[in-house]
């Protein structure tokens, strides 16, 4: 962490932005949330950022006990990087913040990523809407899959293959980003092609109404 601006007070808000304060280290947690990814992953899905700035995003938080990286078990067996205890501890901040952030209104044009989506189902997620439903879902987006169980006014997601679930609901990210908080119907996205359900139609049906669109809040608002 040597070398590295520091606001040099003893706060901790202000101590904890000298740890992730720096662009894109917050983004990179988001990015592992939900499971290790390898650097091409991270690349993915952080494709505004330099292979150089994510490298030394990637160090830093290291450094700081936020990231690990560690090989991975087979299949694969490659090294990969992980949140650590420490870094795991930042999900309800990631989800306060992504609550807060959603209510700005929208001025980029580009597509959300995989996670970035899938961070958006968890913050937008309705209790209320769930109600008593208890499923499992298994989500397909491109090559990266999350199991996906909703129980007891709860939504856990993590990445990976779900066993025996429910319903499959197989898309790109555009595609169930349109159908969850674009209005786009789902007989439509399914009419096309766009996107495919394996399973249960009406439990994936009930899975994509469970995730109400965020009311921007107008500029100057109080």
């Amino acid at each position: 962490m040597t070398g590295r601006r520091s606001y040099d007070d003893p706060c901790g808000v202000a101590r904890g932005l000298d740890v992730l304060g720096e662009r894109w280290a917050l983004l990179v947690v988001r990015e592992l949330l939900f499971g290790p990814k390898r650097f091409t992953q991270l690349r993915d899905g952080l494709h505004g950022a330099s292979q150089n700035v994510l490298s030394q995003r990637l160090r830093e938080l290291q450094e700081a006990g936020v990231v690990r990286r560690r090989k991975l078990g087979p299949p694969t067996g490659t090294w990969a990087y992980e949140l650590t205890e420490r870094g795991r501890d930042l999900e309800p901040v990631l989800l306060q913040l992504g609550r807060w952030g959603s209510r700005v209104p929208m001025t980029s044009e580009s597509e959300l990523g995989v996670d970035a989506l899938v961070l958006a189902l968890k913050t937008t997620f309705d209790p209320d809407a769930a109600g008593g439903l208890r499923a499992r879902y298994e989500l397909r987006l491109g090559a990266d899959r999350f199991d996906a169980r909703v129980a007891d006014g709860r939504l856990d997601l993590v990445r990976g293959a779900a066993d025996r679930p429910d319903a499959a609901i197989e898309a790109d990210a555009a595609t169930l980003r349109s159908v969850v908080f674009g209005g786009r119907h789902l007989d439509d996205a399914l009419g096309s092609g766009d996107l495919r359900i394996e399973g249960d139609r009406r439990a994936a049906t009930r899975f994509v109404g469970l995730f109400p669109r965020p009311m921007p809040v107008p500029a100057g608002a109080e």
